[in-house]
């Protein structure tokens, strides 16, 4: 088992970041500008990005922002996306470190993490990629996962360990993108 995350062995998993379920998400701008800084990140290091909508004539559409980096996005009813045979499907078994970030934290997120990690896959959870109504229920799903053996990263974390190196050819692409998820963004601007 490697012990950082490989770009090369990642992939990506965008839960449930839909229209209407966006504006009531606890920091829910700062929650989907870090989902989409690592999503750019991803695309600039060709890992795969697999999307998923929760019952999206309920909920709305995925943000079309996200839903522009997303590669392939999967409609489900459960909860879990692992009770979705394409969801399933599309994942590559060479692809065998999955990282997952998404709304809402304690309920589509969680559930999902805990399908995957059911069925012997690792799993990284992004917590400052991830959102729930409430933040103790946000805060009990990071726990919950850190449990049932998923590991808790952040969005730099994970860039960083893509990378590895300075001398990597896409670092000063992916630079400008790091920098900016120290910035934090009101809803104001």
């Amino acid at each position: 088992m490697h012990y950082l995350s490989e770009a090369s062995r990642t992939a990506l998993i965008v839960i449930d970041m839909q229209e209407k379920l966006m504006p009531v998400i606890a920091d829910g701008d700062e929650v989907l500008r870090r989902a989409l800084t690592l999503a750019q990140v991803a695309k600039l290091l060709t890992i795969p990005i697999l999307g998923t909508s929760q019952q999206p004539l309920r909920l709305g559409r995925t943000v079309p922002a996200v839903e522009a980096m997303v590669e392939q996005s999967i409609e489900k009813d459960d909860f879990d996306a692992c009770a979705e045979p394409a969801f399933l499907a599309a994942l590559a078994p060479e692809r065998d470190e999955i990282v997952v970030l998404g709304c809402e934290a304690h309920v589509c997120v969680l559930q999902t993490v805990l399908g995957l990690r059911h069925r012997q896959r690792r799993v990284k959870l992004v917590a400052d990629a991830i959102g729930s109504r409430q933040n103790f229920n946000k805060a009990a799903a990071i726990e919950r996962a850190r449990s049932a053996g998923a590991e808790i990263v952040t969005c730099e974390m994970l860039i960083f360990e893509w990378l590895r190196s300075s001398a990597h050819p896409q670092f000063r692409d992916i630079l400008p993108l790091i920098k900016n998820l120290g910035i934090a963004h009101s809803p104001s601007r």
